[in-house]
């Protein structure tokens, strides 16, 4: 967070003449020590811009890793803009990491859970109506890999195979 609060509030500041933090005490760094608090977080964040009203599904949704990850859409141009952007924050792009099906107990690099079942939680979770929030995923859908139109073990597939995918995607557009 570090590495990201300082070039914006040094930005800003210089735009409005003014010194400070950019972000206010609102918004604070916090460990993720658990599956669980990770998971949480990550269907939050998916999830706010149904709960926003500005989408009604999660695959509908911009900017969010779970359209990114239903859809992977890399182009050349996608790439040379990500990385000026990257560039001028001096930040290093990352690929978002991996869901993977079984728990290791050595060298776990990816996600302990399947990615078709972080689906089925987001929009489980998405469903359930909040009195303080605008949106949620409405209950007469189907189920979201229903909509997507995607058998459960061809997702397991690629999902499992995701890196390999967007590598060949990438190549094509390029």
């Amino acid at each position: 967070m570090k590495c990201l609060n300082e070039p914006i509030a040094r930005l800003a500041n210089a735009e409005d003449n003014c010194t400070g933090h950019f972000w206010e005490s609102r918004f604070k760094s916090q460990a993720l020590l658990t599956d669980e608090a990770l998971l949480s977080c990550m269907a939050y964040v998916d999830l706010n811009p149904i709960r926003a009203g500005m989408a009604k599904t999660p695959e509908t949704s911009e900017h969010t890793s779970i359209r990114e990850r239903i859809n992977p859409v890399i182009t050349l141009e996608s790439a040379i803009k990500d990385q000026a952007l990257a560039n001028e924050f001096d930040l290093s792009i990352k690929p978002l990491l991996p869901f993977e099906d079984v728990i290791r107990s050595t060298c776990q690099t990816g996600i302990a859970y399947s990615l078709s079942d972080y689906l089925q939680l987001v929009d489980w979770t998405g469903r359930a109506v909040r009195n303080d929030k605008r949106g949620s995923i409405p209950e007469h859908l189907p189920p979201i890999l229903k909509r997507l139109n995607i058998r459960a073990e061809l997702w397991l597939t690629n999902s499992q195979h995701f890196e390999k995918i967007v590598h060949r995607r990438f190549r094509k557009s390029a």
